[in-house]
């Protein structure tokens, strides 16, 4: 049966889970990585919280039902990429496959994703889970930067596929470099970077309470947030821009319109500044965290110097961008700027050390988008694992 039948895909990550068949050209559901449960007590362990009695056990929501549900405690089972609780984790997994896929997991192969430097333990557990819990005929698990070099294909020539490159994935939760040579991932020289959206979405929630007096207090992270991903980009330069809004400030404010989700009185709140200060804490990260202060371009630059010299070209040349956090307007092309101009500065120093006698051959430095990028590791399984 499960040889006819499509294979299952759950890509689960930190902030949101991907879920869908292979065939399909996109993920049927990307849901809120939250389970909402109810709790006993607040003291004592979580199997003690959580004792049950009959079927009291399947009380729970996941998604975007488990922040409607009244009286429940919302729960992450993710955090920072790795798997915190099992126990919600099974929960969680049992609701993807029979309330949003409505499938008979017996029947199906699954395709799950594991982040960088998982541990063998935690692909045990879930390979654990899957088998003796689901009864699934088949299960395989694959490496998240991998898949998103590979879902980078669509916008690149079949002459120029390849499965060496360097992964930049932001999430909600947790931002990485990964580098992948022939299709391995070298975890020795992996970064991990503690910014991604959430931060950002903190930062413009601080901005707008410093000078905003209407947004009630219980909906300003849900504003932020939609501020955040209605009207956010990357500028080119940060003193240029502030001139620009200074001059003009008509043309580059926006407005965003919202309900006071108690009193139901619309109200409204005045986005300037917030527009590009907030996705540029990747660039300058001392804006919202003194502890610390290294731009995500020198990032990328340190983790590829740190590879086998043999594969940095190939890794310069082919920057892949992943995760809904890499998906403001111009990304990109700031991170290619900045590394680029690292990249040919280590050149000329080369060059002037050696006096004029070595004249090093230029690298090229290519940051790839695609419009698919922000599920770029459920893709690739459910348009290529058909």
């Amino acid at each position: 049966m499960a040889g006819r039948m499509p294979p299952c895909v759950i890509d689960v990550g930190t902030g949101y889970s991907k879920m869908g068949f292979a065939g399909n050209k996109e993920p049927q559901f990307i849901v809120p990585s939250a389970i909402a449960i109810r709790e006993n007590a607040k003291v004592g362990d979580q199997s003690c919280r959580r004792m049950a009695k009959g079927v009291e056990d399947l009380d729970f929501f996941i998604g975007d039902e488990a922040f409607e549900a009244t009286g429940y405690s919302v729960k992450y089972p993710v955090r920072h990429g790795l798997v915190e609780d099992w126990d919600l984790m099974e929960r969680f997994l049992e609701q993807c496959i029979f309330k949003y896929l409505r499938a008979e997991p017996e029947d199906h192969y699954f395709l799950l994703t594991e982040p960088p430097l998982n541990t063998p333990e935690n692909r045990e557990y879930t390979a654990e889970i899957m088998f003796e819990s689901f009864n699934v005929p088949g299960l395989y698990i694959a490496v998240q930067a991998v898949l998103a070099l590979a879902a980078s294909w669509a916008s690149q020539s079949a002459s120029n596929r390849t499965l060496t490159g360097i992964v930049v994935d932001s999430g909600d939760g947790v931002t990485h470099v990964i580098p992948v040579a022939e299709g391995y991932v070298i975890g020795s020289c992996i970064k991990h970077i503690p910014i991604a959206g959430r931060n950002i979405t903190y930062f413009i929630q601080s901005l707008l309470r410093e000078r905003e007096v209407g947004i009630p207090p219980e909906q300003s992270l849900e504003t932020a947030k939609a501020i955040k991903e209605r009207y956010s980009y990357i500028c080119p330069d940060i003193a240029k821009e502030f001139a620009k809004y200074d001059a003009d400030p008509s043309k580059w404010m926006k407005r965003f319109d919202g309900v006071n989700a108690v009193t139901k009185q619309p109200f409204a709140v005045d986005v300037g500044y917030e527009r590009f200060l907030g996705p540029e804490i990747f660039f300058h990260p001392e804006f919202s965290n003194p502890d610390f202060t290294t731009p995500i371009s020198e990032i990328v630059d340190t983790v590829i110097q740190n590879c086998p010299i043999d594969v940095r070209r190939p890794l310069y040349h082919n920057i892949v961008l992943s995760g809904g956090s890499t998906m403001f307007k111009d990304f990109g092309r700031r991170l290619q700027r900045d590394i680029k101009r690292t990249v040919d500065a280590r050149l000329r120093l080369s060059e002037t050390l050696s006096g004029g006698r070595i004249t090093p051959k230029p690298i090229e430095v290519q940051v790839i988008s695609h419009h698919m990028q922000r599920y770029a590791v459920s893709l690739f399984f459910i348009l290529y694992f058909k």
